[in-house]
This record gives C-alpha cells, structure tokens and sequence, in this order.
C-alpha cells in the first residue's frame, strides 16, 4: 500500500476536478428524495429512519414495520456506491440477531449462492442494477415499486418460520 499523503493527493485532484463532488452530491439528494417520497406514500406500511451517508460507498435509511420490530430486524434500501446499484437489506439489530436470521435464510434466494453471511447485512436483494439517473422520477418510481414487491417477499419469507 502506497503512503496516505499518495491517496489524499489523488482525491484532492479528483474533488478539485468537480465531478466526483457533483455526483456524490447528487446521489446523496436522490436517496434522501426517495426517502422522503416513501414516507409520503408509504407510511401506512412502513416507518423510515433517517439518512445514513456511510463513507462513499453506501448511502442508505432504514425501514421497517411492526413484525421486524418484534423479531428485531430491519430493511435498509442502500445504493451501493461502488456497484452503482440499488439494493435491499435486511439487518439484525444485533450481531447475535442477525447469525439467527443468517441460520434461518442461509438457503433462500437470496442466499444460496453463498457460503457465508454477508458482511453487513442478513441478505440482499439487488432492485435496481443499472439506474438512469437522467430519468429520476421513472427511476424513483421503479426504486419504489420493487422496493415494496421484495420487502413483501422478504417478510413472507421470514413468517414461515414463525
């Protein structure tokens, strides 16, 4: 690994260029839009926390309703910086909680590919792998409706155990 003054020199460039702020930006207003617009229309479903800016790899919020709460789990609608994708997770709220659910859904669709948990989350779903960010209301709206379809079927998935 090359020295951190390498590392700050290259991202100063980067910001110095503009771009990259630009984009950050406007992808952090995006996710913090959508979360407003799923509190408007989607609040009968769903509670909603605030935005979480991660490091520049994820920026997400938290949702969940009565039966997560009680089983102690969450979603979380993330757009993966890196992958450029939006994703759902489902998280424990606790490192015990999630193992349990890991244990639980290890060989649903979501997870049976895998041979371990993922690192952050109990699984997730990609919703949207390539998003045209130059049609934001179409783009919303899709986020939304998959968001609803997979949160469903997750929740569907885990009261089978119960």
């Amino acid at each position: 690994m090359k020295n951190l003054n390498h590392y700050v020199a290259i991202y100063k460039e980067q910001l110095d260029k503009g771009d990259i702020l630009i984009a950050h930006n406007q992808l952090v207003k995006f996710v913090m839009k959508l979360r407003v617009d799923f509190i408007k229309s989607l609040s009968e479903q769903y509670s909603f926390t605030g935005i979480l800016h991660g490091y520049m790899d994820y920026t997400y919020f938290y949702y969940s309703n009565n039966f997560l709460k009680r089983k102690k789990l969450k979603l979380g609608l993330v757009l993966n910086h890196s992958q450029m994708r939006f994703e759902i997770w489902l998280l424990g709220n606790t490192i015990s909680i999630q193992k349990k659910y890991w244990d639980l859904l290890k060989e649903s669709k979501w997870n049976k590919d895998r041979k371990k948990m993922p690192k952050y989350s109990i699984l997730d779903a990609v919703i949207e792998n390539k998003p045209d960010f130059d049609n934001l209301p179409l783009l919303s709206e899709k986020i939304k409706q998959k968001l609803v379809e997979q949160s469903d079927e997750i929740i569907s998935e885990i009261k089978k155990f119960f």
